[in-house]
């Protein structure tokens, strides 16, 4: 014997390349898996913040992107529709209020205007302080509004994400074998 081994790889080959199919029409599922994790997450954790509408608990959402996926590749967005809550980045980073708040009648926070206000077109976003001043009734001492992180504090079940994707491919793959 010359120390050469000669092995017939023909079936690991074609094996492998029936995994290499599955393992791609199992991408989306395994993603969905991760996704759920985060978005079962996210849902608890606005639920532990204090409600006022319920509006950013019913903007939770999880979506395929079929534009950020491709063979053998899937993802999916976890995060809060800005047009339901629109509120959803103050939450979520803090931010201080200058301004008193009222909740309305239909059950919406609204910021208050001055009595001189009324009747006057609201100051665009991107209007100077001076301006937004001069409309809203500001507080004697503009408070911060610690954040509650709902979607960040989120990223500490990746680890399970991980597994709850892995075992969905490896449910795909023994079926394959």
């Amino acid at each position: 014997m010359n120390g050469l081994l000669s092995v017939d790889l023909a079936g690991l080959h074609a094996m492998l390349d029936e995994l290499g199919d599955a393992a791609e029409a199992v991408a989306r599922p395994a993603a969905q898996a991760a996704a759920q994790v985060f978005y079962d997450e996210i849902k608890r954790n606005v639920a532990a913040i204090p409600e006022k509408t319920g509006n950013l608990d019913r903007s939770i959402y999880q979506v395929y992107s079929q534009s950020n996926s491709g063979a053998g590749r899937a993802t999916y967005h976890v995060s809060w529709n800005t047009r339901k809550a629109p509120h959803g980045h103050l939450v979520e980073n803090g931010h201080v209020q200058r301004y008193v708040t009222y909740v309305g009648s239909d059950g919406n926070i609204y910021t208050a205007k001055r009595p001189e206000s009324y009747g006057k077109p609201k100051p665009r976003g991107r209007a100077s302080q001076a301006v937004k001043d001069a409309y809203y009734l500001t507080l004697p001492t503009p408070k911060t509004v610690p954040a509650r992180a709902f979607v960040r504090r989120a990223q500490s079940k990746e680890g399970a994400a991980i597994e709850a994707a892995r075992q969905v491919i490896l449910r795909a793959m023994s079926n394959a074998a």
